[in-house]
């Protein structure tokens, strides 16, 4: 058990967890694992290999041996903890199938204990959005890229009546930490000498910082309802021509920026380029408003241009 200040006078009593966290190493699941072990809860990561083992060993987290795709492994995982965080994603055609074996595998282990499970969507979802923000309460349209997670979304909130604790969280267009998918616009940058944005660019993202996240995943653990949906998502929604040149900045292209023809970007990226191509606003002021969350990292775009002052 330990106690956090949330106010002057007010002390919050949050009890320590043991908690493993899948994709523990990667950008969304290593940020919340980071923030999750400073408020003092145990995480436990999920290696599959001695690589990954080492990894998460050196950050100070427990390991289990395991993968996505092992039933029998996961479950022995989750025996061993209080909750679940669920960030773990090959993000390649096989992340449908390993996403569905996966969370069948943890809500089987989990049912009847009461436990929390955290479930990493994404605001992609919703499709694009127009002018109009996405809150948690905006009918799905997903893109084809992740329109399996309509369904698994409500076989996860679902498990609230067999003995879980089950909640969804969507982020938005990840950044920070030199990770998420504006770096592949400063890898496009370097290489060819300018940024590629899929289309003309004039499409929006909604972006969330990954530690702005990670707090918001910390609130949930703690204090969110059984059953409920947050969407991560903070600021203004720039335009990707906006990112795009933000990211050429950093990668030494002195902002040039260049259009990739959707057609032509498909044929590289598949799914993954309609989703860049997404015109989205999404509504992050349910988990403000209900959670407490209060991102307050630097933008995208003030982001990217921060590292390139700190490259010069």
């Amino acid at each position: 058990m330990s106690f956090r200040f949330v106010g002057f006078t007010d002390i919050e009593e949050v009890i320590d967890m043991r908690v493993l966290v899948t994709g523990a190493t990667g950008l969304i699941g290593g940020a919340v694992a980071h923030r999750l072990k400073e408020d003092g809860h145990d995480i436990v990561g999920l290696a599959r290999s001695e690589a990954s083992a080492a990894k998460l060993l050196d950050r100070g987290f427990v390991v289990e041996k395991g993968e996505l795709a092992d039933p029998v492994s996961l479950a022995s995982a989750v025996r061993g903890v209080d909750a679940v965080v669920h960030a773990a994603s090959p993000n390649d055609q096989n992340a449908a199938s390993l996403d569905e074996i996966a969370t069948r595998a943890i809500l089987q282990a989990q049912r009847g204990t009461g436990q929390r499970f955290i479930y990493t969507s994404g605001s992609l979802v919703y499709g694009s959005t127009g002018d109009t923000p996405a809150t948690e309460d905006t009918p799905l349209n997903p893109i084809e890229m992740v329109r399996w997670r309509q369904a698994l979304e409500r076989e996860i909130l679902a498990a609230g009546a067999e003995g879980v604790h089950p909640v969804v969280i969507r982020p938005a267009w990840v950044y920070g930490n030199w990770g998420g998918a504006a770096m592949m616009m400063v890898a496009a940058a370097r290489e060819h000498g300018a940024a590629l944005h899929v289309g003309d660019g004039q499409n929006r993202w909604s972006t969330v910082h990954a530690d702005d996240l990670a707090d918001l995943y910390a609130l949930a653990l703690e204090r969110a309802p059984a059953g409920s949906v947050f969407n991560g998502a903070h600021g203004s929604a720039p335009r990707l021509v906006e990112i795009a040149r933000a990211a050429s900045e950093l990668g030494g292209a002195g902002g040039r920026v260049a259009a990739w023809p959707l057609d032509e970007a498909r044929k590289v990226l598949w799914g993954f380029a309609d989703a860049i191509a997404s015109d989205q606003i999404i509504s992050g002021e349910k988990a403000k408003r209900e959670l407490g969350w209060n991102p307050s990292r630097a933008s995208i775009i003030d982001k990217l241009r921060a590292y390139a002052l700190a490259v010069a």
